[in-house]
Protein backbone atom coordinates (compact mmCIF):
# COMPACT_ATOMS: atom_id res chain seq x y z
CA UNK A 1 0.00 0.00 0.00
CA UNK A 2 1.39 3.41 -1.01
CA UNK A 3 -0.97 5.47 1.15
CA UNK A 4 -0.39 6.06 4.86
CA UNK A 5 -3.99 7.24 5.37
CA UNK A 6 -7.08 6.44 3.32
CA UNK A 7 -10.60 7.69 3.98
CA UNK A 8 -13.42 6.33 1.83
CA UNK A 9 -16.88 7.97 1.84
CA UNK A 10 -16.44 9.01 5.47
CA UNK A 11 -19.30 10.90 7.17
CA UNK A 12 -19.69 12.22 10.71
CA UNK A 13 -22.54 14.21 12.22
CA UNK A 14 -23.19 15.62 15.67
CA UNK A 15 -26.93 15.96 16.02
CA UNK A 16 -28.14 18.07 13.11
CA UNK A 17 -24.63 19.31 12.31
CA UNK A 18 -22.79 17.46 9.55
CA UNK A 19 -19.12 17.83 10.49
CA UNK A 20 -17.69 15.67 7.69
CA UNK A 21 -19.57 14.83 4.49
CA UNK A 22 -18.66 11.88 2.23
CA UNK A 23 -14.93 12.53 2.47
CA UNK A 24 -12.52 10.62 0.24
CA UNK A 25 -8.90 11.30 1.18
CA UNK A 26 -5.57 9.66 0.45
CA UNK A 27 -2.32 10.76 2.13
CA UNK A 28 0.64 9.06 0.38
CA UNK A 29 3.48 7.64 2.44
CA UNK A 30 6.25 10.18 2.78
CA UNK A 31 3.99 13.19 2.16
CA UNK A 32 4.09 16.42 4.13
CA UNK A 33 0.45 17.40 3.92
CA UNK A 34 -1.27 20.47 5.29
CA UNK A 35 -4.88 19.90 6.30
CA UNK A 36 -6.29 23.40 6.03
CA UNK A 37 -9.48 25.28 6.66
CA UNK A 38 -11.14 27.74 9.02
CA UNK A 39 -12.07 26.81 12.56
CA UNK A 40 -15.16 24.61 12.42
CA UNK A 41 -14.39 23.25 8.95
CA UNK A 42 -14.13 19.65 10.19
CA UNK A 43 -10.34 19.29 10.48
CA UNK A 44 -10.18 18.08 14.07
CA UNK A 45 -13.19 15.81 13.63
CA UNK A 46 -11.46 14.15 10.67
CA UNK A 47 -8.22 13.75 12.59
CA UNK A 48 -10.03 12.22 15.55
CA UNK A 49 -11.61 9.68 13.21
CA UNK A 50 -8.20 8.93 11.71
CA UNK A 51 -6.90 8.38 15.26
CA UNK A 52 -9.90 6.16 16.19
CA UNK A 53 -10.82 8.56 19.01
CA UNK A 54 -14.27 8.82 17.48
CA UNK A 55 -15.79 6.61 14.80
CA UNK A 56 -17.32 7.55 11.47
CA UNK A 57 -21.06 7.25 11.04
CA UNK A 58 -20.37 5.86 7.59
CA UNK A 59 -17.36 4.97 5.48
CA UNK A 60 -13.96 3.42 6.04
CA UNK A 61 -10.77 4.74 7.65
CA UNK A 62 -7.45 2.99 6.99
CA UNK A 63 -4.24 4.01 8.76
CA UNK A 64 -0.91 2.31 7.93
CA UNK A 65 -2.79 -0.66 6.49
CA UNK A 66 -4.91 -1.15 9.61
CA UNK A 67 -6.27 1.36 12.12
CA UNK A 68 -4.70 3.83 14.52
CA UNK A 69 -5.25 1.66 17.59
CA UNK A 70 -3.46 -1.30 16.05
CA UNK A 71 -0.67 0.94 14.72
CA UNK A 72 -0.41 3.24 17.77
CA UNK A 73 3.31 2.70 18.36
CA UNK A 74 4.02 3.74 14.76
CA UNK A 75 2.08 7.00 15.07
CA UNK A 76 2.92 10.29 16.75
CA UNK A 77 -0.10 12.44 17.60
CA UNK A 78 -0.36 15.98 18.88
CA UNK A 79 -4.03 16.68 19.68
CA UNK A 80 -5.69 20.06 19.45
CA UNK A 81 -6.52 19.88 23.16
CA UNK A 82 -3.31 20.51 25.05
CA UNK A 83 -2.54 18.10 27.89
CA UNK A 84 0.70 17.71 29.78
CA UNK A 85 0.67 16.20 33.26
CA UNK A 86 1.12 19.45 35.12
CA UNK A 87 2.65 18.07 38.33
CA UNK A 88 5.17 15.83 36.53
CA UNK A 89 8.66 17.03 35.76
CA UNK A 90 9.28 17.62 32.08
CA UNK A 91 11.87 14.86 31.65
CA UNK A 92 9.72 12.35 33.51
CA UNK A 93 6.67 13.28 31.44
CA UNK A 94 8.45 12.81 28.11
CA UNK A 95 10.00 9.53 29.33
CA UNK A 96 6.58 8.28 30.45
CA UNK A 97 5.05 9.01 27.04
CA UNK A 98 8.02 7.34 25.33
CA UNK A 99 7.58 4.25 27.52
CA UNK A 100 3.90 4.07 26.55
CA UNK A 101 5.05 3.94 22.92
CA UNK A 102 7.44 1.08 23.66
CA UNK A 103 10.63 3.15 23.80
CA UNK A 104 13.00 2.17 26.62
CA UNK A 105 16.70 1.71 27.22
CA UNK A 106 19.72 3.63 28.40
CA UNK A 107 19.78 5.89 25.34
CA UNK A 108 16.34 7.38 26.07
CA UNK A 109 17.60 9.94 28.60
CA UNK A 110 20.23 11.20 26.18
CA UNK A 111 17.64 11.37 23.41
CA UNK A 112 15.37 13.47 25.64
CA UNK A 113 18.27 15.81 26.47
CA UNK A 114 19.20 16.16 22.80
CA UNK A 115 15.63 16.91 21.77
CA UNK A 116 15.11 19.46 24.56
CA UNK A 117 18.21 21.25 23.28
CA UNK A 118 16.84 21.03 19.74
CA UNK A 119 13.58 22.76 20.69
CA UNK A 120 15.42 25.42 22.70
CA UNK A 121 14.40 24.10 26.12
CA UNK A 122 17.78 22.96 27.50
CA UNK A 123 17.18 23.72 31.19
CA UNK A 124 13.64 22.56 31.86
CA UNK A 125 14.07 18.81 32.31
CA UNK A 126 13.71 18.97 36.11
CA UNK A 127 10.99 21.63 36.14
CA UNK A 128 7.37 20.71 36.64
CA UNK A 129 5.26 21.08 33.52
CA UNK A 130 3.03 23.61 35.29
CA UNK A 131 6.04 25.91 35.74
CA UNK A 132 6.38 26.33 31.97
CA UNK A 133 4.68 28.94 29.82
CA UNK A 134 1.88 27.87 27.49
CA UNK A 135 4.24 28.01 24.50
CA UNK A 136 6.89 25.95 26.30
CA UNK A 137 4.28 23.35 27.26
CA UNK A 138 3.25 23.22 23.61
CA UNK A 139 6.83 22.42 22.57
CA UNK A 140 7.11 19.73 25.26
CA UNK A 141 3.91 18.11 24.02
CA UNK A 142 5.18 18.29 20.44
CA UNK A 143 8.35 16.53 21.56
CA UNK A 144 6.33 13.83 23.31
CA UNK A 145 4.56 13.18 19.97
CA UNK A 146 7.80 12.52 18.08
CA UNK A 147 10.19 11.14 20.73
CA UNK A 148 9.54 7.50 19.71
CA UNK A 149 10.52 8.12 16.06
CA UNK A 150 7.08 7.36 14.54
CA UNK A 151 6.66 6.77 10.83
CA UNK A 152 3.35 8.70 10.72
CA UNK A 153 3.04 12.04 12.53
CA UNK A 154 -0.34 13.76 12.93
CA UNK A 155 -0.33 17.27 14.36
CA UNK A 156 -3.52 19.19 15.12
CA UNK A 157 -2.78 22.95 15.18
CA UNK A 158 0.90 22.42 16.13
CA UNK A 159 1.75 26.15 16.03
CA UNK A 160 -1.05 27.24 18.35
CA UNK A 161 0.31 29.37 21.19
CA UNK A 162 3.80 29.71 19.70
CA UNK A 163 5.50 33.01 18.98
CA UNK A 164 7.07 33.52 15.51
CA UNK A 165 10.53 32.35 16.62
CA UNK A 166 9.25 29.10 18.13
CA UNK A 167 6.93 28.59 15.17
CA UNK A 168 10.07 28.68 13.02
CA UNK A 169 11.81 26.17 15.30
CA UNK A 170 8.94 23.67 15.17
CA UNK A 171 8.44 24.26 11.44
CA UNK A 172 12.10 23.47 10.85
CA UNK A 173 11.83 20.21 12.77
CA UNK A 174 8.73 19.24 10.80
CA UNK A 175 10.69 19.78 7.58
CA UNK A 176 13.62 17.71 8.89
CA UNK A 177 11.32 14.84 9.88
CA UNK A 178 9.75 14.91 6.44
CA UNK A 179 13.17 14.88 4.79
CA UNK A 180 14.00 11.74 6.80
CA UNK A 181 11.03 9.93 5.24
CA UNK A 182 8.25 10.50 7.77
CA UNK A 183 4.65 10.96 6.66
CA UNK A 184 3.28 14.13 8.24
CA UNK A 185 -0.27 15.42 8.33
CA UNK A 186 -0.90 18.63 10.20
CA UNK A 187 -3.94 20.83 10.46
CA UNK A 188 -4.02 24.58 10.76
CA UNK A 189 -6.36 27.49 10.08
CA UNK A 190 -3.32 29.75 9.51
CA UNK A 191 -2.77 28.92 5.86
CA UNK A 192 0.51 30.75 5.30
CA UNK A 193 2.22 28.46 7.84
CA UNK A 194 1.40 25.43 5.71
CA UNK A 195 2.28 27.29 2.53
CA UNK A 196 5.87 27.58 3.74
CA UNK A 197 6.54 23.89 4.45
CA UNK A 198 4.02 21.57 2.76
CA UNK A 199 4.35 19.68 -0.51
CA UNK A 200 0.67 18.72 -0.51
CA UNK A 201 -2.42 20.66 0.53
CA UNK A 202 -5.91 19.49 1.45
CA UNK A 203 -8.35 22.35 2.01
CA UNK A 204 -11.74 21.68 3.57
CA UNK A 205 -14.75 23.86 4.28
CA UNK A 206 -17.94 22.80 6.05
CA UNK A 207 -16.79 19.19 6.11
CA UNK A 208 -16.08 18.94 2.38
CA UNK A 209 -12.78 18.92 0.51
CA UNK A 210 -12.40 22.07 -1.57
CA UNK A 211 -8.88 21.48 -2.92
CA UNK A 212 -6.61 18.41 -2.72
CA UNK A 213 -3.39 18.58 -4.71
CA UNK A 214 0.35 19.03 -4.71
CA UNK A 215 1.17 22.63 -3.90
CA UNK A 216 3.12 22.99 -7.16
CA UNK A 217 0.06 21.85 -9.12
CA UNK A 218 -2.16 24.24 -7.17
CA UNK A 219 0.11 27.10 -8.16
CA UNK A 220 -0.05 26.07 -11.82
CA UNK A 221 -3.80 25.57 -11.77
CA UNK A 222 -4.60 28.88 -10.10
CA UNK A 223 -2.74 31.26 -12.36
CA UNK A 224 -2.14 34.73 -10.98
CA UNK A 225 -5.43 36.61 -11.34
CA UNK A 226 -4.47 39.54 -9.12
CA UNK A 227 -2.69 42.75 -10.07
CA UNK A 228 -1.43 44.85 -7.17
CA UNK A 229 -1.09 48.57 -7.78
CA UNK A 230 0.07 51.48 -5.63
CA UNK A 231 -1.57 54.53 -7.23
CA UNK A 232 -0.41 58.11 -6.75
CA UNK A 233 -4.05 59.18 -6.39
CA UNK A 234 -5.58 57.17 -3.54
CA UNK A 235 -9.11 57.83 -4.82
CA UNK A 236 -8.55 56.12 -8.18
CA UNK A 237 -11.48 53.94 -9.28
CA UNK A 238 -10.16 51.03 -11.33
CA UNK A 239 -13.58 49.79 -12.44
CA UNK A 240 -13.19 51.90 -15.61
CA UNK A 241 -10.43 49.58 -16.80
CA UNK A 242 -11.48 46.49 -18.72
CA UNK A 243 -11.08 43.00 -17.30
CA UNK A 244 -11.20 43.92 -13.60
CA UNK A 245 -13.75 41.90 -11.62
CA UNK A 246 -13.38 43.72 -8.30
CA UNK A 247 -10.89 45.70 -6.25
CA UNK A 248 -10.03 45.48 -2.58
CA UNK A 249 -9.80 48.52 -0.33
CA UNK A 250 -6.37 50.09 -0.07
CA UNK A 251 -4.14 48.37 2.48
CA UNK A 252 -1.93 50.09 5.08
CA UNK A 253 0.96 50.24 2.60
CA UNK A 254 -1.12 52.06 -0.02
CA UNK A 255 -1.62 49.01 -2.27
CA UNK A 256 -4.86 47.99 -3.97
CA UNK A 257 -5.45 44.42 -5.17
CA UNK A 258 -7.32 44.14 -8.47
CA UNK A 259 -9.02 40.80 -9.18
CA UNK A 260 -9.21 40.01 -12.87
CA UNK A 261 -11.81 38.32 -15.03
CA UNK A 262 -10.92 34.77 -16.09
CA UNK A 263 -10.22 35.67 -19.71
CA UNK A 264 -8.09 38.74 -18.94
CA UNK A 265 -4.31 38.76 -19.37
CA UNK A 266 -2.64 40.40 -16.33
CA UNK A 267 0.08 41.99 -18.47
CA UNK A 268 -2.60 43.70 -20.60
CA UNK A 269 -4.19 45.24 -17.53
CA UNK A 270 -0.80 46.38 -16.24
CA UNK A 271 0.04 48.06 -19.53
CA UNK A 272 -3.37 49.75 -19.76
CA UNK A 273 -3.22 51.12 -16.21
CA UNK A 274 0.42 52.23 -16.40
CA UNK A 275 -0.21 54.14 -19.64
CA UNK A 276 -3.35 55.85 -18.32
CA UNK A 277 -2.58 56.98 -14.75
CA UNK A 278 0.50 57.66 -12.59
CA UNK A 279 1.38 54.75 -10.28
CA UNK A 280 4.17 54.20 -7.79
CA UNK A 281 4.27 50.47 -8.49
CA UNK A 282 2.26 47.78 -10.27
CA UNK A 283 2.83 44.03 -10.40
CA UNK A 284 1.25 40.63 -10.83
CA UNK A 285 0.57 39.32 -7.34
CA UNK A 286 1.03 35.62 -6.68
CA UNK A 287 -2.14 34.52 -4.86
CA UNK A 288 -1.77 33.16 -1.36
CA UNK A 289 -3.37 29.90 -0.29
CA UNK A 290 -5.85 32.00 1.64
CA UNK A 291 -6.99 33.82 -1.50
CA UNK A 292 -7.07 30.58 -3.51
CA UNK A 293 -9.18 28.95 -0.82
CA UNK A 294 -11.61 31.87 -0.53
CA UNK A 295 -11.99 32.14 -4.31
CA UNK A 296 -12.68 28.41 -4.54
CA UNK A 297 -15.33 28.64 -1.82
CA UNK A 298 -16.85 31.58 -3.70
CA UNK A 299 -17.02 29.53 -6.90
CA UNK A 300 -18.58 26.55 -5.13
CA UNK A 301 -20.86 28.23 -2.58
CA UNK A 302 -21.22 31.91 -3.51
CA UNK A 303 -20.13 35.29 -2.17
CA UNK A 304 -21.77 35.00 1.24
CA UNK A 305 -20.00 31.73 2.03
CA UNK A 306 -16.70 33.17 0.79
CA UNK A 307 -17.00 36.20 3.05
CA UNK A 308 -17.87 33.97 6.01
CA UNK A 309 -14.78 31.85 5.28
CA UNK A 310 -12.61 34.97 4.99
CA UNK A 311 -13.85 36.16 8.38
CA UNK A 312 -13.12 32.79 9.99
CA UNK A 313 -9.63 32.61 8.50
CA UNK A 314 -8.86 36.17 9.54
CA UNK A 315 -10.32 36.21 13.03
CA UNK A 316 -11.00 32.53 13.84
Amino acid sequence: MNDAITLTSVCKSFGETKAVADMDLQIPKGALCGFLGPNGAGKSTTIRMIMSIIHADKGKVDVLGTNALAAKDRIGYLPEERGVYRKMKVGAFIKYIANLKGLRGSSLNKSIDDWLDRIDLPNVKKKRCEELSKGMQQKVQFLSAIIHDPELIILDEPFSGLDPLNTQVIGGIIEELHASGKTILFSTHVLHQAEEVCDRIVMIDKGCIVIDDEIVSIRKKFDPRIVQVEPVDETTDFSKFSGIRKQNAMDKDGNIDLFLEDNTEPITVIQEIASAIPVRSIQILKPTLTEIFINQVECNQGNEAAEETRELLTHG
